[in-house]
């Protein structure tokens, strides 16, 4: 049985360990924490090489480490209990037809969340996760009909792409913040997260997307923190819309009520010229929902104008729900009618069908009934 909210003080706060994890610290980091513990500094940049590039997930198997060191750091971890580096464990993992591979990872606090490797021929896109559950409750996701455990620590973040690239033994190329939970509520996290995936991974911050349903009150600050935090605000921001009015995104994700959308599509308006980024607009075509022509009318024109990319994204039907995915008739057609309106569109190729494809509908087939 997974923890139950005995186990939370705060949802909000990600579980630390009794120390600081070494996963998540930079070079010179290590090396800091390496002459605290009476080691030269280059031992901190053997652990650097170990954890980030090797994908070591204990001390004792960073074989080039003195063996008298290793041991009484092992020693240390079993007394507090809490491993040093803070690597995750898997607990599942399932393969789809087309090469998509799904990761349940438990926290040390046992706690379970996913992630996901998209493969293509020249790629390898990683959707993480962000938080465990999710309190912002989309009618149409797995993940928010399970609510919210808590916010996801920086080595939990970052963890999540070493665990994919082992699993698929490829090194990732993009990674993309639409896993489980609301990044927006967990900023400082995922914006340190990013850092290290620049720093430590070698990756473009064009290369990372961080998607949003909409929190009121983050938007106007998120460029402002990615300046403080990664010197500029170069990575994609993906807004989940999902409707082309305030009604219908009501009706769709609960927490809309408190976000108008003319002000959600303010906000975004001012992100964009702060960052001269185009913001891209993710949209869940439902059948019979939000997926016809006078809605797509409706939603080039909320758009028009602005610099701005919509994804289209046929839905993955999960269990209890009763919407249903358009036929690829609807999806051309919707798209047709964006296109003639001069507003840029693609739509997402789905991945992983046979395998829960939906985010979160892995986590909750696995859960104990």
């Amino acid at each position: 049985m997974e923890p139950g909210p005995r186990h939370l003080l705060n949802p909000l706060t990600p579980h630390h360990p009794v120390s600081p994890p070494l996963l998540g610290r930079s070079v010179e980091e290590l090396e800091g924490w390496a002459v605290a513990e009476g080691q030269p500094p280059f031992r901190g940049r053997q652990i650097h090489e170990w954890l980030y590039r090797r994908g070591a997930h204990d001390l004792a198997s960073i074989t080039v480490l003195p063996k008298a060191w290793r041991h009484t750091l092992q020693q240390r971890e079993m007394a507090q209990g809490e491993p040093l580096v803070g690597r995750l464990v898997e607990q599942h993992r399932r393969v789809a037809a087309d090469g998509t591979t799904k990761l349940i990872l438990e926290t040390t606090d046992g706690l379970r969340l996913e992630s996901v490797g998209i493969p293509t021929d020249d790629r390898l896109t990683v959707c993480v996760s962000s938080q465990v559950g999710c309190p912002m409750a989309c009618r149409f996701c797995a993940t928010g009909q399970d609510g919210l455990a808590r916010s996801l620590a920086l080595h939990e973040i970052v963890d999540q792409v070493l665990s994919v690239r082992e699993a698929m033994d490829r090194r990732p190329t993009h990674v993309v913040f639409m896993g489980m939970g609301e990044p927006l509520l967990n900023t400082d996290a995922v914006l340190q997260a990013v850092t290290v995936l620049c720093r430590d991974l070698g990756m473009a911050q064009r290369q990372i997307t961080v998607s949003t349903v909409g929190v009121p009150g983050t938007l106007p600050t998120l460029a402002d923190k990615a300046h403080q935090v990664l010197g500029r605000a170069q990575f994609t921001l993906a807004v989940s819309l999902h409707a082309p009015d305030q009604r219908l995104r009501e009706e769709l994700i609960p927490t809309a009520r408190a976000y108008p959308i003319d002000q959600l599509l303010a906000d975004c308006r001012h992100y964009a010229s702060q960052t001269s980024r185009r913001v891209s607009f993710e949209y869940i075509l439902l059948a019979r929902v939000n997926d016809a022509p006078q809605q797509a009318d409706a939603l080039a024109h909320q758009l028009r104008g602005f610099q701005s990319h919509v994804n289209l994204i046929p839905y993955n039907p999960i269990s209890e729900d009763t919407f249903e995915r358009p036929s690829e008739q609807r999806v051309e057609r919707f798209r047709q009618r964006l296109l003639e309106q001069h507003i840029a569109v693609s739509v997402r190729a789905s991945r992983g069908l046979d395998q829960d494809a939906a985010c979160g509908q892995l986590r909750r087939s696995l859960a104990p009934t």
